[in-house]
């Protein structure tokens, strides 16, 4: 274990604000959730109609996370050399191309709502309240992606605790606006708006976000001054580099984002109360494993300095400590969320009326089993998507994690999973577990790669 006081104070100072960031906005989608899960008319068809819809924001959100986590390895051993005119070069091709797509795919979704359902469900009830909700919805992708790119920079450079104080804010302004216009409030004169009112409820926190993140970066923080003509600088070589080395892990999450999307068009093809079950448990482990997103961001950080910095030995032996740590988390936090899997989803529960459509018990009791079978994959979970997100995206062995999640998802868990649920009609919760089943095998791969120095690569000029 490393003995070096900073090395711990780097890791908490980073790691914590962007474990809870992500606690927070992952709180807000659950809140939402149980919002919209408390409807009382077609409970369980509208909850389904936003959780296939989700679906759809995922696979966006899985882009702008390779396309920030692309950056960050470049960021972040740049930082390592403290050249800053680079950071602002990197940061420009990431703002470019995320604002690119995300005005193409926002544009499509509101024109073609129910076409974009009908990827992800073919129940036309599902559809119809999916569509509702993410023809609103898509309009906060803008906001999310400008968001994302800023904060994604800062953190790299060490600046955490904006992220912090913009997920508390966008927390109650979520959970204020889901109130108001979700059930409506008379003494105001605004009506219930159902579905329709969560979506816009998202979209204004996104907005609350984007304004807080601008007004900090160009207005508070010192340490990177950085200029509106900054975010369209164009440097051709800097592309290169990032083909080369960001590429990569901007392919990697974005496949990975196809994969759980093509999962989710699987389990669409299925009924209500498996969308509804397995909606409510990817929530809930979502929040139990959220300590992996702060603790990989602070570890790619970490080591990425270090790297770039040319500082192997040290690199290899925060390796060594961060490994430790991980897996004993996971162990620590998979422990927890087997044992209160039962209050967390009966929160679900607890309004919805099933005479009107709400949840019934055997949906209650299948999300349950789900997150007892998570739980137990979430182990492995835990030490092998820390070290790949973290210490070998920082290292800049981004090409081995991209092939890696390439050979699982289209290679095991996609194929399992459409012949478990279509091909052979097994049991639900054996369908969950294909889906899931890379997950108890990737932390023997990730351990074996760090044993050796190939992980470790300096992809600065």
């Amino acid at each position: 274990m490393v003995k070096d006081k900073n090395f711990y104070k780097t890791l908490l100072l980073i790691g914590l604000p962007v474990a809870f960031q992500s606690l927070i906005s992952l709180s807000v989608v659950f809140l939402d959730n149980i919002m919209v899960g408390n409807i009382r008319e077609n409970t369980k068809i509208v909850f389904a109609g936003v959780t296939q819809a989700n679906a759809i924001t995922t696979l966006f959100a899985f882009f702008i996370k390779g396309l920030s986590g692309g950056a960050s390895v470049m960021i972040s051993q740049y930082w390592g050399k403290k050249d800053l005119e680079k950071i602002k070069t990197v940061f420009s091709i990431i703002f470019s191309i995320g604002l690119s797509l995300a005005a193409v795919i926002t544009t499509l979704i509101f024109l073609f709502p129910k076409g974009a359902m009908s990827i992800v469900t073919s129940d036309e009830m599902v559809k119809t309240a999916g569509a509702q909700y993410i023809q609103i919805v898509c309009f906060s992708y803008v906001f999310y992606i400008l968001t994302e790119t800023f904060v994604t920079m800062m953190r790299c450079v060490e600046i955490v605790r904006v992220s912090l104080y913009v997920s508390i804010v966008s927390f109650f302004v979520n959970l204020a606006g889901n109130y108001l216009l979700i059930f409506g409030n008379e003494s105001l004169h605004i009506p219930a708006m159902g579905i329709k009112g969560a979506a816009i409820a998202t979209v204004i926190a996104r907005v609350v976000e984007f304004m807080i993140v601008m007004t900090f970066t160009f207005k508070i923080q010192k340490r990177i001054a950085i200029k509106i003509k900054d975010l369209f600088r164009y440097e051709k070589i800097m592309w290169f580099d990032y083909i080369k080395y960001g590429l990569p892990i901007m392919a990697g999450d974005t496949q990975w984002g196809f994969v759980g999307f093509f999962k989710a068009i699987i389990i669409g093809r299925l009924d209500s109360r498996m969308m509804s079950a397995n909606g409510i448990a990817e929530v809930i482990m979502s929040l139990a494993g959220i300590f992996t997103v702060g603790l990989g961001s602070a570890a790619c950080v970490i080591i990425g300095k270090t790297v770039g910095a040319k500082e192997y030995e040290k690199t290899r032996k925060y390796s060594n400590t961060l490994q430790i740590l991980f897996a004993s988390f996971g162990v620590f936090m998979c422990t927890v969320l087997f044992f209160s899997r039962t209050p967390l989803v009966s929160l679900y529960g607890i309004i919805s009326q099933k005479d009107i459509g709400g949840f019934d018990d055997a949906t209650i009791n299948l999300a349950k089993t789900f997150i007892a079978i998570g739980a137990f994959t979430l182990i492995g979970t835990f030490y092998h998507a820390t070290c790949f997100t973290g210490i070998n995206r920082g290292s800049g062995d981004g090409k081995f994690v991209f092939k890696v999640d390439m050979i699982c998802g289209w290679g095991v868990v996609l194929p399992l999973t459409f012949l478990s649920a279509v091909v052979f009609g097994f049991p639900l919760p054996i369908v969950f577990l294909s889906a899931r089943i890379d997950q108890c095998f990737k932390w023997i791969i990730a351990f074996f790669r760090l044993r050796g120095d190939k992980w470790i690569r300096n992809v600065t000029r």
